[in-house]
């Protein structure tokens, strides 16, 4: 055994050990004297929380030994919101701090900066040699952190601890989130699937740790033996909690057994909660299509808008061409606008070629649609309907040249996007296909010259996708330089980045590097203590009211944003832009159509609260540093957004109406409520 073998093995059994022997340390009486006090009116956590969107490290650092672990703790975690892999050494110091809160945001902290070099000192850390110091909050986190930066023995070595009993919650949720952490790496092994199928199917162990163990087996790419499709069932059906169940229902369907579909056939017409029916529709994608017909049929009538929504996706994804003109029919029952022109979306993808005058009768019905709405979500619903059908390209190119609104013009954009992607683009257009080809290359090259957010970036993504070689048909790459250099920054990063990925493309070379906007936009400290510790916001919309809590002490720049925009009546008139049934609805789009921002940006601030409830608020960005002005709201658990996307409030009253929502209603008024 050489010494790299001999070092490996000694980490590995020392994390074996400090696991077993982790579970068994008896709870300790002696209580921490110090503790943690965040006071957002505080010189010195302002001072901190500018040192963090300035990402001045130099400044950061002194504050990790100052003798008020309140400060500790906030330097600490500065470092979780940052690219700064050289404070590994100082932030594993915190690993043994006497405070345990302390320990704990700086095991979050290095596992946030996912770096190898933390694997030994979180492993240490695990275990002090202070007994007294163990605690399972710290421990938690610990094993957390080791998912973000450990390697496969490391998982292999996790996996195999079973001694951790249902009473041991900390610990037990520590090892959970080690193991999802790492699969959402990519590493996967099937002892660790074993131990979440223990973890997330039996009643015995805590709710919280089913559900990270059942988001683990929705989620990570993983494959299922034969013996798991009994246990996901057993689980699935016996389970109490909607959010373990809604998880449990994609990962049943991954397994594509016979009685996997019966059960979740079954539990759909039990079903109360429409989160768990739109993902038991989502799992039935893994079988038959005429398995699933009856039900989907069903759900296209169902009261609840996501529901329907989500089985008219279904359709999109598995129809058959002898059912689509039974859609197109279908959809001419008295359904909701949406349901409505889903299902001529349906009809126009999958219509058999022969059935021509069915075709035109569609196409014709979608144009007149198209003309006579006044409603800018329609009419973008309308163009994604014809884009189904690829003959529709020139009809799409006009509309979107002639288009004045953002929401039409990127809808119009990502239809010819879509055709140019088609697989069978070259069978469908046959001896045209040249020719397709070119005109959608300068179609794609208008958009960009457009300089507007959203078509310069859905048109910088279609021309590098890979599906089509444009290259040939772009005589100039000068113009798309130019237009890169004249976008407006940090406005339309998103868009600027996309661009530039793609001139490196179509050039044939890897030179640009997507930029993040530099520091621009100071926290308003006036502004954010004038609206109190615990702010709360009333948001009234078309469906009726929602009131959120902020928490300026996790993220005081987004809280300070959010209330600058809500000051400045920004948020009047909103539209919530997009609505993803059963993962989010998101507002703040200054255009409506998702792309572009103000003339500012802010700094991502991520903390180690997760998101594992409904209602959550978060801020939208396009990469680390670029948030803006967009925000979302959760309908439920999304645990693979944590220390990706700023979280900074949750919802307080009206989850009712956040589940209401659609896409195009509108945030009548935005006020903050008086403490």
């Amino acid at each position: 055994m050489n010494n790299t073998q001999q070092a490996s093995f000694s980490l590995l059994s020392f994390l074996f050990i400090a696991l077993f022997w982790g579970a068994c340390v008896p709870p300790q009486d002696e209580e921490i004297i110090t503790t943690i006090n965040i006071d957002v009116q505080d010189s010195l956590f302002q001072r901190i929380s500018d040192w963090q969107d300035l990402r001045q490290v130099e400044d950061l650092y002194p504050m990790l030994y100052h003798p008020d672990p309140t400060y500790r703790y906030l330097a600490a975690r500065a470092f979780g919101s940052m690219d700064a892999p050289d404070a590994v050494d100082s932030l594993a110091r915190l690993l043994g701090d006497p405070v345990e809160e302390v320990r704990s945001i700086a095991a979050f902290a290095m596992g946030q900066l996912g770096d190898a070099r933390a694997l030994p000192y979180l492993i240490r850390g695990f275990m002090q040699e202070d007994t007294a110091m163990v605690h399972a909050m710290s421990q938690r986190a610990i094993l957390e952190a080791v998912g973000k930066c450990g390697d496969f023995p490391t998982l292999e070595q996790l996996s195999s601890v079973t001694t951790y009993t249902p009473v041991d919650t900390a610990l037990l949720e520590g090892q959970a989130w080690g193991i999802y952490r790492m699969g959402l790496r990519d590493l996967v092994s099937p002892l660790g699937t074993k131990r979440m199928l223990e973890l997330g199917c039996k009643p015995q162990y805590p709710e919280s740790v089913q559900l990270i163990a059942a988001n683990y087996l929705a989620r990570v790419p993983t494959t299922f033996d034969s013996l798991a499709a009994p246990k996901l069932r057993t689980g699935f059906e016996q389970s109490n909690n909607a959010d373990v169940r809604m998880a449990l229902a994609i990962a049943l369907g991954k397994t594509q057994r016979g009685e996997a579909l019966t059960s979740l056939i079954g539990q759909y017409q039990k079903e109360r909660d429409y989160r768990v029916k739109c993902n038991i529709l989502r799992a039935l994608s893994n079988f038959p299509y005429e398995s699933c017909r009856t039900l989907i049929t069903e759900a296209l009538r169902d009261r609840n808008e996501h529901v329907a929504r989500r089985a008219a996706q279904y359709l999109l994804e598995n129809s058959t061409p002898e059912d689509a003109a039974q859609w197109w029919r279908f959809a001419k029952d008295s359904l909701p606008t949406p349901i409505h022109l889903d299902l001529y979306r349906v009809a126009n993808r999958h219509l058999p070629a022969y059935r021509t005058e069915f075709r035109d009768a569609i196409n014709f019905e979608l144009r007149q649609r198209y003309i006579n709405s006044s409603s800018a979500y329609e009419k973008a619903m309308v163009l994604r309907a014809l884009g189904e059908f690829a003959w529709n390209y020139r009809y799409i190119f006009r509309e979107s040249q002639t288009a004045t609104d953002p929401i039409v013009q990127s809808a119009a954009t990502e239809a010819l996007q879509q055709i140019g992607d088609r697989d069978d683009f070259t069978s469908f257009f046959g001896l045209s296909t040249r020719r397709v080809t070119q005109d959608l290359a300068s179609y794609f090259m208008e958009a960009i010259k457009s300089k507007r957010p959203g078509p310069v970036a859905i048109a910088s993504l279609a021309l590098r996708s890979g599906k089509r070689d444009y290259r040939p048909y772009i005589d100039s790459l000068e113009v798309l330089s130019r237009v890169l250099n004249e976008l407006e920054l940090p406005a339309m990063v998103e868009s600027y980045n996309e661009l530039g990925q793609t001139i490196d493309y179509l050039n044939g070379t890897a030179t640009f590097e997507p930029i993040r906007p530099k520091f621009n936009h100071p926290i308003d400290w006036k502004l954010l203590t004038s609206i109190g510790a615990q702010p709360r916001l009333s948001l009234k919309t078309d469906e009726g009211e929602a009131v959120l809590v902020l928490w300026p002490d996790v993220a005081p720049g987004s809280v300070a944003n959010l209330a600058q925009l809500t000051k400045d009546g920004f948020l009047k008139n909103k539209a919530f832009h997009r609505v993803v049934p059963n993962f989010v609805i998101q507002g703040g789009s200054p255009s409506g159509d998702a792309y572009g921002s103000l003339d500012y940006s802010i700094r991502s601030e991520f903390s180690p609260i997760h998101y594992d409830t409904e209602g959550m608020l978060g801020m939208a960005s396009a990469g680390r540093d670029t948030e803006g002005t967009q925000f979302f709201i959760t309908h439920s658990p999304t645990l693979h957004l944590d220390g990706k996307y700023t979280l900074f409030g949750k919802v307080e009253q009206g989850m009712d109406i956040i589940h209401k929502i659609q896409q195009g209603d509108r945030i009548l008024e935005a006020k903050f409520l008086k403490e």
